[in-house]
């Protein structure tokens, strides 16, 4: 996956969930956020940021602020549907049989699952919204929809037929 066209800036502050202020060459602008999370421990005033320029010259915004840099971490993505991106084109360079996106299963929807012969397997993807000590982590908040998703895998394992399960949680740098 790659970013068409990138600039650089300086992340000033985020007055809501959708929307950041951002210092592209001394002009403060208004740019998306591409990550709904809190977010807190990344977005911080002063850090270096990197924005993706908007091709649709109707939108309100832009630019969408797609990587935040750490000191202790480096660039880490903040694009939530980039993981998916990136697993899902790898995934299609693998040997497995099937690849389907957003399975339904149980009342969940998993990023995807996989055959390869007669094994199955699901597979959670999550970016990385946290950073504690140089290290990545995901939530960085509590989650129903997260606790959701380990209930449907401990139900895999439980089941009479189980199917393979995998969890990953993968952090992602730009």
């Amino acid at each position: 996956m790659k970013y068409r066209e990138i600039v650089d800036g300086i992340f000033l502050d985020r007055p809501n969930r959708f929307i950041a202020h951002v210092d592209v060459n001394g002009t403060v602008e208004t740019v998306h956020v591409k990550n709904t999370g809190r977010c807190r421990e990344l977005l911080l005033p002063g850090a270096a940021v990197r924005l993706e320029v908007s091709d649709n010259p109707k939108r309100k915004t832009k630019y969408d602020l797609v990587a935040v840099h750490k000191q202790e971490l480096g660039w880490v993505n903040m694009d939530s549907q980039a993981p998916n991106k990136v697993v899902g084109e790898w995934l299609s360079k693998q040997e497995f049989d099937l690849v389907r996106p957003e399975f339904a299963y149980g009342k969940s929807r998993i990023d995807f699952y996989m055959e390869k012969g007669e094994q199955k397997y699901l597979l959670e993807v999550k970016g990385c919204t946290l950073e504690v000590g140089g290290i990545g982590y995901f939530p960085d908040a509590p989650t129903e929809r997260g606790v959701k998703h380990l209930h449907e895998f401990c139900l895999l394992y439980t089941s009479p037929s189980p199917r393979d399960g995998l969890l990953s949680r993968m952090p992602s740098s730009a």
